[in-house]
């Protein structure tokens, strides 16, 4: 290796020295040539120039020693630049490393997490979760019962990251699991409380609004565990109103009971469901207002659910200039008329 050093160090000298007495171009191909070299090899710019420097002098002796010190000067920058780059090298692939990883992970939440919006005669449903960044921290899920009932869940994890979708995919595996006949709404959240407590570390908390819409007698069965209230639209009064849920985030307290409350839907009725990425859009630096959320959705009532989620969420999308500040999750259903 330092003979082959040597040898690329003499023909970087014999081009230099014919460069500066011609100019040509085939002296600036063969240092090309040398240069690649060098990178096969490993040479860091600070050894380039302290070559070029050694090369000076063998071939003018004589050089004024001002420039002698500019030479060294160039050294010293040189050699704190290789250090930089070295780091900025490292830093980078680290970056890259973890952008991969990421981007599996991201994958396989899609993958543990994903849920069929299911067909319920009667009932127009409508959802969009869109993450802020990857990995989404929101999480949605429907669960259709052999009585033809429908169970939804709205979630949303107090801390990011690859740790939040590990947290989702142990609460949803901790749903599937429950017995059908147990699944009331107060049910799954103190038995779902119960599993983040014992399971999940102490920093991250969940919350979540859990639903469970019974078609025979178009009512809606509820409990919260401290998620974001959602709205109920009463066709017949043509207004909006909040949707009253209590109750304690998951995982603070293992006794902690929750609350259940029914709403009866009638034709034309809406219930929305949503995280707080929704309800914390900004306008420039300003927060929305509840009553700006609710008159956007108003005016894209007249729109079939899915279609009504996906205009409310291009709304806010551009009101935020394309860069959403958190998850956004929207889940709307309206009963037929």
């Amino acid at each position: 290796m330092d003979n082959m050093i040597k040898v690329d160090a003499a023909n970087y000298k014999d081009l230099m020295k014919h460069y500066i007495e011609t100019q040509d171009e085939q002296s600036l191909y063969g240092v090309e040539q040398v240069s690649k070299e060098f990178i096969k090899n490993n040479i860091l710019p600070e050894e380039i120039v302290n070559l070029h420097i050694q090369a000076l002098a063998e071939l003018y002796p004589n050089m004024l020693e001002d420039f002698q010190h500019s030479m060294d000067f160039l050294l010293e920058a040189m050699i704190a630049y290789g250090m930089a780059h070295q780091e900025y090298q490292t830093l980078r692939e680290k970056q890259n490393e973890l952008k991969s990883e990421i981007s599996v992970a991201a994958s396989m939440q899609k993958t543990l997490l994903g849920t069929t919006k299911p067909t319920i005669e009667g009932l127009d449903i409508g959802v969009i979760s869109v993450p802020a960044h990857q990995m989404n921290g929101d999480y949605h899920h429907f669960v259709k019962g052999k009585d033809g009932s429908l169970g939804i869940a709205v979630a949303d994890v107090i801390g990011k990251g690859i740790p939040a979708a590990l947290c989702m995919s142990m609460i949803k595996y901790s749903m599937d699991s429950y017995p059908e006949e147990s699944m009331t709404p107060k049910a799954i959240l103190k038995n779902l409380n119960r599993v983040v407590e014992r399971n999940v570390d102490p920093s991250m908390f969940i919350t979540m609004f859990y639903a469970q819409y019974l078609p025979a007698e178009n009512l809606l069965q509820y409990s919260s565990a401290g998620h974001e209230p959602g709205f109920y639209y009463n066709a017949s009064t043509d207004s909006f109103t909040e949707i009253e849920s209590k109750g304690l985030v998951l995982g603070v307290s293992p006794a902690t009971e929750y609350n259940q409350y029914e709403l009866k839907v009638n034709q034309g009725d809406m219930v929305i469901l949503l995280t707080d990425g929704v309800t914390e859009c900004r306008d420039g630096e300003r927060f929305i207002e509840t009553e700006e959320i609710l008159d956007v959705i108003k005016h894209y009532s007249h729109l079939p659910s899915q279609e009504m989620v996906t205009q409310v969420y291009k709304h806010f999308e551009k009101l935020q200039e394309f860069e959403l500040r958190d998850d956004f999750t929207l889940l709307i259903l309206k009963r037929e008329v």
